[in-house]
């Protein structure tokens, strides 16, 4: 039988369709012992996702760090927990040393050109900038902020079953924001968790911030002191949503956080599920169905590999997203601050992810 040649756009298709190959399985779970490991191939989005949130939801409490082998790089998680049952008390320790094999300042960039305001894309294999623009200015970072804010909470290794009840503060912020949540609405820690990931939602984010260990206060001291644990010398957190316009960092500093929170099983899973039906119990409101749908169209469409993602918007900010992908094989971080439309945003991120598929591997 004849074969006929590949187009460019079948030959992208099919490297991106290789590259799901050995990693689309994998069974993982938030808890655990906190003094052992467990190390399984990551996900990269898809049907598993969903069956995996849901599994955490109702587990109890534990570990949430896990050590993931990803297959690529070195980030050595140390964690130790000591939660006092009567008093709250509550001290944690958490310890990352990651390394980039390679030198910055390769000469196999991606031959692109962006219109997004800040651009990072790190080659996660070997540590190396692929593509830069404006990557060391610190940025307004929007709801890429509720990536640190998952981190933050998983840490606490609270149980993700406790339910949380919304209050009127929850819905008050630097900024009005639109919300289909009500006060009085009751979910699980693990359930707010998706909403803040998945969909974005702020009140579930300052939600979980209220409820733990210290209170609000605390869980805002805790994001700014793990942002210097991680090297980020250009962030700061003012608030857990992002709707703060102090949030700030750089594009290369956000890669930073992003390799970090690829260690973190739920976040990978939450944040690349695409929709979820939640059911909502609200007292004095009724009950109700929350039927949520991903902010990243690409997760939602389901067309490139992704392993976590985070989008988001404030006026200061522009249309941002961060992604961990791999395409040709290859893992990449990248980070877009600062679109002025999403249309900007996803071309940008369309461009580099096929410029990905289609680069120089050896």
């Amino acid at each position: 039988m004849k074969q006929l040649p590949l187009t460019n756009q079948q030959l992208i298709a099919a490297m991106i369709s290789l590259s799901l190959g050995g990693v689309a399985q994998a069974a993982l779970t938030i808890n655990g012992s906190a003094d052992t490991e467990s190390s399984a191939r990551i996900s990269w989005g898809g049907a598993d996702s969903l069956s995996e949130a849901r599994k955490i939801m109702y587990k109890s409490t534990g570990s949430a760090i896990k050590k993931v082998d990803t297959g690529y790089g070195t980030t050595n998680i140390t964690n130790t927990n000591s939660f006092g049952s009567s008093n709250n008390s509550y001290t944690n320790s958490n310890r990352y040393n990651t390394t980039y094999r390679g030198a910055f300042g390769s000469s196999d960039m991606i031959p692109i050109s962006t219109d997004s305001r800040s651009v990072a894309v790190i080659d996660a294999e070997t540590g190396e900038s692929i593509y830069e623009k404006d990557a060391d200015i610190a940025r307004p970072m929007a709801s890429i902020t509720k990536v640190m804010t998952a981190m933050v909470v998983l840490d606490a290794g609270l149980d993700m079953r406790e339910e949380i009840i919304l209050d009127a503060e929850d819905f008050v912020g630097p900024k009005r924001a639109s919300s289909r949540l009500k006060v009085g609405d009751r979910l699980n820690r693990a359930e707010m968790l998706l909403m803040a990931l998945m969909k974005s939602e702020n009140p579930a984010a300052k939600s979980l911030a209220r409820n733990y260990p210290g209170g609000y206060s605390a869980f805002m001291r805790a994001m700014n002191r793990k942002a210097q644990d991680l090297g980020m010398t250009t962030a700061f957190f003012g608030d857990p949503t992002g709707l703060d316009k102090r949030n700030v960092a750089s594009s290369n500093d956000l890669v930073k956080m992003v390799r970090a929170a690829g260690n973190y099983d739920v976040i990978r899973r939450f944040s690349t599920t695409k929709s979820y039906d939640f059911f909502v119990s609200n007292y004095s409101r009724g009950n109700r169905t929350y039927k949520a749908n991903n902010t990243s169209s690409l997760v939602r469409e389901g067309g490139y590999p992704i392993g976590i993602s985070k989008t988001g918007f404030i006026n200061e900010a522009g249309r941002c997203v961060v992604m961990e992908t791999r395409v040709n094989n290859r893992p990449a971080i990248i980070v877009i601050l600062g679109a002025n439309s999403s249309a900007t945003r996803w071309g940008d991120a369309k461009n580099i992810l096929n410029s990905l598929a289609t680069r120089r591997t050896v």
